[in-house]
C-alpha cells in the first residue's frame, strides 16, 4: 500500500528564465507574447533585454505588466550596454546616467523589480581609485529614483574581463554602501574573469561572501546570470551553450541548495540554446533539491 507520510515536494526557491524572449516565441512577437510563451514552456522568469536602447511607451509597459501578472512571471530588465559609471567626460557620464535612469523608470512601469546593468570600465585606472567614483555616481542615480518613488533594485553585474569593474567583492561593497542596490551575480563571468571559480568549494566561498556582506537577505534575493562561456587570458570571449563549455553548473546548483538560496537564474546562452539550457538548469535544480529533501523516485511501496 502507498505510504501516507512521504515527503512533500518543495516549491522552487529559485525561478528560472531567459535573458531576452525565448527564441521559440511565435512571430511576430513582442514582450507580452514572450511572457505568455515563457509560461507555456514552464519557465517562471523573463529578463527583458533592452540592451541597445529603451524604446517603449508607457502603454506598452502597462501591457507587459498585465501579462506578467496574469502569467505569474517575474520580470527583470537588462539595461543598455552603453552604461559606464566611470565615463571619462561629463557628456558621456550624462548619457550613461540617462540610459540607466530610463531603463529603471520604464522597467518599473512594466512591473520589473530588478534593473541589471554593466557598471563600466576601469579605463586603466587602479580599482581602488575607480571605486569611489562608481559608488558616488550610482548613489546619485539611486537617490534620484528613490525621490521619484521608482521602487526598483539597481543590480551592477559581475563582469567577465579583468579590465572591467565588477568583481564580486566590488558589487557586494556597492550594495553595502548604497540603499536600493544588490549584485547581479554572473557566475560564468566570474569564472571567465580568472579561469577559476568553477567548483563546489569556490561557489560555496562566493555564497559565503554574499552572506557575510549582505546577510540572509542577500542570499534570499539573488539575481544570477548563468551560461557556458568561452574565455582566455583577457577573460570573457563569448557565451556558449552549457554542453559546449566547462561550466560546472551542477556543483553551483548544489551549493545554492545547500545555502538555502532564493532568487532568480536568468540564462544567457546564445540563441537558440537559452531555452533548452534554462529548462536543463531548472530540471537539474529540482532533481538535486528533491534528492536533498529525500523525495526519491518510486517512493510508493507495495
Amino acid at each position: 500500500m502507498a505510504k501516507t507520510d512521504s515527503p512533500t515536494v518543495p516549491v522552487d526557491s529559485i525561478r528560472f528564465g531567459t535573458v531576452g524572449a525565448p527564441s521559440s516565441t511565435p512571430k511576430p512577437g513582442g514582450t507580452p507574447l514572450a511572457i505568455i510563451h515563457a509560461r507555456a514552456l514552464g519557465l517562471d522568469h523573463l529578463e527583458i533585454a533592452w540592451v541597445q536602447s529603451v524604446r517603449v511607451t508607457d502603454e506598452s509597459c502597462a501591457e507587459i505588466k498585465a501579462a506578467a501578472h496574469k502569467q505569474r512571471i517575474s520580470l527583470s530588465i537588462h539595461a543598455p550596454y552603453y552604461i559606464n559609471l566611470n565615463s571619462q567626460t561629463d557628456e558621456l557620464m550624462r548619457k550613461s546616467d540617462e540610459r540607466l535612469l530610463l531603463a529603471a523608470r520604464k522597467g518599473y512601469l512594466a512591473g520589473a523589480r530588478d534593473i541589471v546593468f554593466h557598471p563600466g570600465s576601469y579605463h586603466g585606472q587602479p580599482p581602488a581609485k575607480v571605486y569611489p567614483r562608481m559608488r558616488d555616481q550610482l548613489r546619485s542615480i539611486a537617490e534620484t529614483l528613490r525621490a521619484e518613488k521608482v521602487a526598483v533594485i539597481l543590480r551592477p553585474e559581475t563582469m567577465g574581463k579583468p579590465a572591467m569593474f565588477g568583481t564580486l567583492e566590488e558589487t557586494i561593497q556597492l550594495s553595502r554602501d548604497i540603499p536600493g542596490v544588490l549584485p547581479a551575480i554572473d557566475f560564468a563571468h566570474l569564472h571567465a574573469r580568472t579561469g577559476k571559480n568553477n567548483s563546489y568549494e569556490e561557489f560555496a566561498a562566493m555564497l559565503t561572501l554574499v552572506k557575510q556582506g549582505l546577510g540572509r537577505e542577500g542570499l534570499e534575493s539573488l539575481h544570477i546570470h548563468l551560461s557556458g562561456i568561452a574565455y582566455g587570458e583577457k577573460g570573457e570571449r563569448h557565451h556558449l551553450p552549457l554542453n559546449e563549455a566547462d561550466m560546472r553548473y551542477r556543483e553551483l546548483l548544489q551549493a545554492l541548495i545547500d545555502f538555502e538560496a532564493k532568487g532568480v537564474i536568468a540564462v544567457e546562452a546564445p540563441d537558440p540554446f537559452h531555452v533548452a539550457d534554462a529548462l536543463t538548469l531548472q530540471a537539474t535544480y529540482r532533481r538535486l533539491r528533491d534528492l536533498k529533501a529525500g523525495v526519491a523516485e518510486g517512493s510508493d511501496e507495495e
